[in-house]
């Protein structure tokens, strides 16, 4: 299973909707592809909607469990993927835990 890592937070709510859109489209086209996929922005952002905070301090238990469950972590590289302190803090975990890391364009 692949771990998703991708950009999310921002001030601008419409920066975090389109990063949201764009995890999902890279989600569909790996799935598309046979492959079995976790993202922890399509997952977590429509709850936010509920109550739930969408920044790292809230979430990254979850994701540090996911990510070693996952067999590989690829970052999606949208704008500011960079500076993420998500995917900054998912990449050292995966490097820890020895999961193969890729890049991916959409």
């Amino acid at each position: 299973m692949i771990y998703l890592a991708s950009p999310y937070s921002h001030d601008n709510e419409d920066i975090r909707k389109m990063r949201y859109y764009d995890a999902c489209h890279a989600t569909a086209a790996l799935m598309e592809q046979g492959k079995f996929v976790f993202s922890p922005i399509v997952n977590s952002h429509p709850l936010v909607r509920f109550g739930l905070p969408g920044g790292w301090d809230y979430w990254q238990h979850f994701d540090v469990t996911m990510i070693s469950k996952c067999d590989e972590l690829v970052v999606l590289k949208l704008d500011g993927w960079k500076k993420s302190r998500g995917i900054n803090n998912e990449l050292k975990i995966a490097k820890f835990l020895g999961k193969p890391i890729t890049k991916l364009f959409l």
